[in-house]
């Protein structure tokens, strides 16, 4: 993912994690929500695909 920025009130309810610059540290995956962090995966392939279309061979 090109960052978090946009990400804002996805992160607010992912729970207990830290951030680099694009990077996203979490120290146990207890100590977040799964369906959240899922959720914040495909809204960020959704936004790679806006800028870098794959088709399929």
């Amino acid at each position: 993912m090109p960052g978090y920025a946009d990400y804002g009130d996805i992160l607010a309810r992912l729970g207990k994690h830290k951030m680099g610059k694009s990077c996203l540290y979490v120290n146990k995956l207890a100590d977040i929500d799964l369906e959240v962090l899922a959720e914040l995966i495909r809204a960020g392939l959704h936004d790679l695909d806006k800028k870098w279309p794959v088709q399929p061979v």
